[in-house]
């Protein structure tokens, strides 16, 4: 498949018709929710709740305009490259869903376990409340690197639309688990990502630290050893909380932290190991360290 083919896929294919409705459903929930809050006079972080809005549109903002065509185009070197190429049909999508699945997971996992990753994905997990609006709370510069978790699938033969969309649907299908409004829901939390299970993930319980980062299925999290059932009640947030309601500051804190701690370190080495490393590990000469 050349590029033209696949930039006219962008424009013209079926299936983009299919994401729309899905963003329309997952709209519509999130403004469900926030009118059941209302009538039931639920407790809600109210701020917290704007900031996640005023995140969204900047985000949906600098996708559509700048970031939006960094993925295709950075990926479309190594469609030219491989000599593998999977046709597109039913039986493909599938599996393509189930690989962009499957990177999801790791995707997720790196973010989590390296500084430098976990600056923009630490604006996911910053709120203290817990509901559907926190599906909108991404960061919004994010969008710019994650294509690079996509490179395999483009290796093995997946052309960049089939797994970018893919990732998409990964994506969106997880709006409607980041509520509390909906309980255990037996079975399948063992086996798809359910409010209850990614209720854990979003914890700062130290049970729930690192755990459940599947998408859709929490085959992988049984696979890798990472999944982890809701059996205490979770406390939500950081482990050391923001205290900020400003969406610039939410996105770009931990950048300011990072940054504080490299102008403390010692050795090129070290200041890399801060960047690069994983989220706990400090020089041995920082004051107060206790790793």
């Amino acid at each position: 498949m050349n590029v033209e083919e696949i930039i006219t896929l962008f424009e013209t294919s079926k299936i983009l018709t299919y994401v729309g409705y899905f963003f329309i459903i997952n709209i519509s929930l999130i403004l469900f929710e926030i009118l059941l809050d209302v009538l039931t006079s639920k407790e809600r972080r109210w701020k917290d709740t704007g900031a996640n809005i005023v995140i969204f549109f900047l985000g949906q903002l600098l996708e559509k305009t700048v970031f939006g065509s960094i993925g295709l185009i950075c990926l479309l070197p190594f469609h030219h490259l491989t000599p593998l190429e999977i046709p597109m049909n039913g039986w493909t999508w599938v599996l393509s869903m189930l690989v962009a699945d499957f990177t999801y997971y790791w995707m997720h996992r790196i973010e989590h376990e390296h500084r430098i990753l976990w600056a923009n994905h630490s604006v996911h997990h910053s709120s203290e409340d817990y509901n559907l609006t926190i599906s909108m709370r991404l960061s919004i510069i994010e969008s710019a690197i994650e294509w690079i978790f996509l490179i395999p699938m483009i290796l093995i033969g997946f052309n960049p639309f089939q797994a970018i969309i893919s990732l998409v649907f990964v994506a969106q299908y997880q709006t409607w688990i980041h509520t509390e409004r909906i309980v255990k829901l037996g079975w399948l939390d063992e086996v798809f990502n359910t409010p209850s299970v990614h209720r854990v993930h979003h914890g700062s319980n130290r049970k729930y630290l690192d755990k459940n980062y599947g998408g859709i299925l929490m085959i992988w999290d049984k696979l890798f050893g990472t999944f982890q059932r809701e059996e205490e009640k979770v406390v939500y947030g950081l482990t050391k909380n923001i205290n900020s309601n400003n969406p610039i500051t939410i996105n770009f804190i931990e950048y300011k932290n990072i940054w504080k701690d490299v102008q403390q370190c010692r050795s090129w080495k070290d200041k890399l190991r801060i960047i690069f490393g994983n989220l706990t590990w400090k020089p041995y000469y920082f004051k107060n360290n206790k790793s």
